[in-house]
């Protein structure tokens, strides 16, 4: 029994370790986790109640067009029911969109350190990969528009960029949108985008209208709290969203996550709240690592990433055996770790534990 060729040496996605893992392998009562880009407030308590609900309803397959939930969403948007496919995680949706557009010898263009599965499915489809390096840690637009050619099928832009938090403004997208062959399609991924605040930030909705060869991705995991039930979202015109919908798997999202993400759309409240918990710990982190005299990237999601000026790898490890779990091992970044924002209690342990680490590790230096 032989795989296909090209998929043999691919990794397998590596997640934050999980918080009992930790208690287990070192013996400690209690672990934080900051690696995972989680929401530490939960989710509203209308999706629990939406769920709870649901509970009845276990035994019946759910509704594999999602009929409910894109009737919600589309009013809340603005846009036609006809350009939103829904799938387990916004990384569904890149599967579905590598899927439907690579064939073998397509090139696709990427930053060369920013979220994995772009780069991952791409290889799955046998694509070639083009990567573009960050420009102090942002995604260069102009130097990815110059890798376009004739056999270019996907670009693809994190925004904020994952794992470096850095965002390309309205004004940058809007100019590199204009210069993109209308027959390539722009992949915008913008799992973090409820979190920013920014009149800077591009709402890539609203670029759709200009740009048919546009798809936003965006995310329930993240700010809605709901990563647990894996429930995604793609927006794009009709034609983009019905190829990508004709490799869909059936049923691949759940009653309950259709259930909780529906409820979710009508709870601002929450939503408004996590925003401006989300600032002040985005504002915490940046005072404390100022005051250490460590540098970061500027952040815009939910999580830092900061030069601790020592191999990632150790910093990662000394911290865990503190009892905090943060995001390390960066190709292109050795020297850095991402955080990600928690309670204010979580933050003020985790700037403890990381003090008492880069100490440790100076004296015995």
């Amino acid at each position: 029994m032989q795989p296909k060729s090209n998929i043999v040496h691919l990794p397998v996605y590596q997640p934050g370790k999980p918080v009992d893992d930790v208690k287990r392998e070192l013996g400690l009562t209690e672990v934080i986790k900051l690696a995972s880009n989680e929401n530490p407030f939960g989710c509203s308590e209308q999706a629990k109640a939406a769920v709870v609900a649901e509970l009845a309803n276990f035994n019946i397959y759910p509704d594999g067009a999602s009929l409910e939930l894109t009737n919600a969403l589309a009013r809340k948007l603005g846009v036609d029911n006809n350009q939103i496919i829904f799938g387990a995680g916004s990384s569904d949706i890149i599967l579905m969109i590598a899927r439907a557009f690579l064939v073998p010898g397509d090139e696709t263009i990427m930053a060369d350190e920013t979220f994995p599965q772009y780069k991952h499915n791409a290889e799955i489809e046998n694509a070639r990969i083009v990567e573009v390096p960050l420009k102090d840690g942002k995604h260069d637009l102009p130097a990815m528009l110059a890798k376009v050619n004739g056999r270019t099928k996907i670009i693809w832009i994190c925004n904020p960029n994952n794992p470096t938090g850095t965002i390309v403004t309205k004004s940058e997208l809007d100019e590199f949108l204009k210069q993109v062959p209308s027959d390539v399609l722009v992949v915008l991924d913008e799992a973090y985008g409820e979190y920013i605040s920014d009149p800077e930030f591009p709402d890539g909705i609203e670029f759709l209208r200009d740009y048919r060869n546009l798809i936003v991705l965006r995310t329930f995991s993240k700010i809605f709290g709901l990563a647990a039930l894996r429930i995604g979202y793609g927006v794009g015109h009709a034609d983009v969203i019905r190829f990508t919908n004709q490799v869909r798997e059936p049923f691949n999202t759940s009653r309950a996550a259709q259930a909780a993400a529906t409820a979710s759309l009508a709870d601002d409240q929450f939503i408004a709240y996590c925003r401006e918990q989300n600032a002040e710990g985005l504002r915490y982190f940046c005072e404390q690592f100022d005051r250490m005299g460590l540098k970061y990237f500027p952040a815009y999601g939910n999580f830092v990433m900061v030069d601790v000026k020592r191999p990632s790898p150790e910093v990662f490890d000394a911290l865990l055996r503190k009892g905090i779990i943060s995001r390390a091992r960066w190709t292109y970044y050795p020297n850095h770790i991402r955080i990600t924002v928690g309670t204010r209690e979580q933050n003020e342990k985790f700037i403890q534990a990381l003090e008492q680490v880069l100490q440790e590790a100076t004296v015995q230096g």
